[in-house]
C-alpha cells in the first residue's frame, strides 16, 4: 500500500515545553492507525499540526504526496475530522449546521449528499432541533456526519464512539470498516476504549511524553505483555480458602463477586493450578484470558506514573 500521510521529525514546542518531540510515521492508504496514549501525550496537539491548525516547530508533513502546508487548501478538500470535544454552533439546528458546513467543500450534488449523510447516521428526527438541545450522543452522531460529507480520503477521528450507546456505538464501528473497504478511506484515530482499537485498527502508533515509543499491530503490542488473567470460581464454602491462598503467597488478584482473577505470567498456570490441587483448593469454573492491548496500555500508564517525580 502507498503511503498517504508521512510525517518526519515532526515536534512541537510550547515555550520551554515539548508537546510532540520528533516523530516519524506514515498512514497507509486505506489502513485504520490508532494513535494511542496517556492523556497529555501529545495526540491531540499531532492532530492539529496534520490539520494545519497549529504549525511544526520542526518537522515535515506530506499528504498525498505533497508537502502539506504548501499545498493545504488542496490536501483539505479530501480531509475532515471529528472530535467528542468540539462542538457545533449551538444555535443552529442540525439541518444548517450539515448545509453551511457542506459549502466548504465542492460537492457535486450537494442536497443528494446531505440526504445520503443524514440516512447514514440516522439523523432524520433530529434534523430541526438546535445543537443545544442535543444529548452527548446525539452531538458525537452530528459530528461524525459532519466529517464525511466531503467524501474525504482521509478521516481524522478524536473518540469517535464516545458517548454513544452500545448500539450505536457498534453501528460507527461497522460503519468505519465498510468505508474503509469500499472506498479505501485512511483513518487516524484516538480511544480509550481499547476493545474498540483491537476491532478497527490495523496498527497502533502510541506516544509518551511526545514521543513514539511504539509502532506495530495491535497483536503484537498485546503479545509483548506476559501476564494473563486466570478468573477461578470456588465452590462458596472454598472461596475464603481461596483467598487466604492468594494473600499468603503474594499473588496480585483482584475480586469480583464470587470469583477471583489472578494475574500471573502466561508459563507459570501449569503450576498455579498444580500448587491449587495439591492445596486441595477446588473451583466450579475457570477462564484464561491472554493479555490483551488494554493490558498493554495500563502496563505503559502504569510505567508513566512510576517514573514520574
Amino acid at each position: 500500500m502507498n503511503s498517504i500521510i508521512e510525517v518526519k521529525n515532526l515536534s512541537k514546542l510550547f515555550g520551554g515545553f515539548t508537546a510532540v518531540d520528533n516523530i516519524s510515521f506514515v498512514l497507509k492508504e486505506g489502513e485504520i492507525l490508532g494513535l494511542l496514549g496517556p492523556n497529555g501525550a501529545g495526540k491531540t496537539t499531532t492532530i492539529q499540526m496534520l490539520l494545519g491548525v497549529l504549525t511544526p516547530t520542526k518537522g515535515e508533513i506530506t499528504m498525498f504526496g505533497k508537502e502539506f502546508f504548501k499545498y493545504r487548501e488542496e490536501a483539505l478538500e479530501m480531509i475532515n475530522f471529528s472530535s467528542t470535544y468540539t462542538t457545533l454552533p449551538w444555535d443552529l439546528t442540525v439541518r444548517e449546521n450539515l448545509t453551511y458546513i457542506s459549502y466548504l467543500y465542492a460537492l457535486f450534488d450537494r442536497k443528494k449528499r446531505l440526504q445520503e449523510i443524514t440516512a447514514l447516521f440516522k439523523l432524520e428526527d433530529l434534523l430541526e432541533q438546535k445543537i443545544s438541545q442535543l444529548s452527548a450522543g446525539q452531538q458525537t452522531r452530528v459530528n461524525l456526519a459532519k466529517a464525511f460529507i466531503n467524501f474525504p480520503k482521509i478521516l481524522l477521528l478524536d473518540e469517535p464512539t464516545a458517548s454513544l450507546d452500545p448500539d450505536v456505538a457498534a453501528y460507527i464501528r461497522e460503519f468505519l470498516l465498510q468505508e474503509q473497504k469500499k472506498f479505501g478511506v485512511s483513518i487516524i484515530l484516538t480511544s480509550h476504549n481499547m476493545a474498540e482499537v483491537e476491532e478497527l485498527c490495523d496498527r497502533i502508533v502510541f506516544i509518551n511524553k511526545g514521543a513514539i515509543v511504539a509502532d506495530d499491530t495491535p497483536e503484537n503490542l498485546a503479545r509483548s505483555i506476559k501476564i494473563c488473567h486466570i478468573e477461578i470460581a470456588p465452590p462458596a464454602e472454598e472461596f475464603q480458602k481461596l483467598r487466604q491462598h492468594l494473600e499468603a503467597r503474594r499473588f496480585s488478584f483482584s475480586v469480583e463477586k464470587r470469583s477471583a482473577v489472578i494475574n500471573l505470567e502466561e508459563q507459570k498456570v501449569a503450576a498455579f493450578l498444580q500448587e491449587l490441587s495439591a492445596e486441595g483448593i477446588q473451583y466450579e469454573e475457570i477462564s484464561i484470558e491472554k493479555p490483551s492491548l488494554q493490558d498493554y496500555f495500563l502496563q505503559m500508564t502504569k510505567t508513566e506514573n512510576h517514573e514520574a517525580p
